[in-house]
């Protein structure tokens, strides 16, 4: 997943939205983990559960990571307001794990990133992920570069 983050990270630029689902576990924090190695941004990214969201600076000229864990909040953007995405996306990459409902309407464009893994009393480590971009940001983006 780490791997996968940093791969994606080349794609990325300021303005892009990505909508992280999946199950407990599923590595949605270790992409973006990967994505905050890839854009070369300050500090260790970690789950932002308890804080809600975490904004990591770039360390060279590219954009900050601003990295949500929606997980906790159950109304839609209303409650999300006071994270202030709206006004951080612009010059931004904005992850947001746990996002589904919830941020759709800061932008049509957007990733999605679906991490499925097996569940329950298992030793499993592997991933199925899917990623769908929506609208013209990502229409002429080529993602099968992402395939491993």
């Amino acid at each position: 997943m780490r791997e996968l983050g940093r791969t994606l990270a080349k794609l990325l630029r300021a303005g892009d939205l990505v909508m992280l689902s999946g199950e407990l576990g599923a590595g949605k924090t270790t992409l973006t983990r990967g994505l905050g190695e890839g854009l070369g941004v300050r500090g260790a990214v970690t789950s932002p559960t308890f804080v809600i969201a975490r904004v990591h600076p770039s360390l060279g000229d590219g954009p900050p990571l601003v990295h949500v864990d929606a997980y906790r909040l159950s109304g839609g953007l209303d409650e999300m307001e006071d994270l202030d995405l709206d006004v951080s996306l612009p010059e931004s990459v904005v992850v947001v794990e746990w996002g589904e409902g919830k941020v759709e309407e800061l932008t049509e464009d957007r990733l999605q990133v679906v991490i499925h893994r097996a569940v329950g009393d298992t030793t499993d480590e592997l991933r199925h992920v899917t990623l769908t971009g929506l609208g013209e940001r990502w229409a002429e983006t080529d993602l099968s570069v992402l395939a491993a």
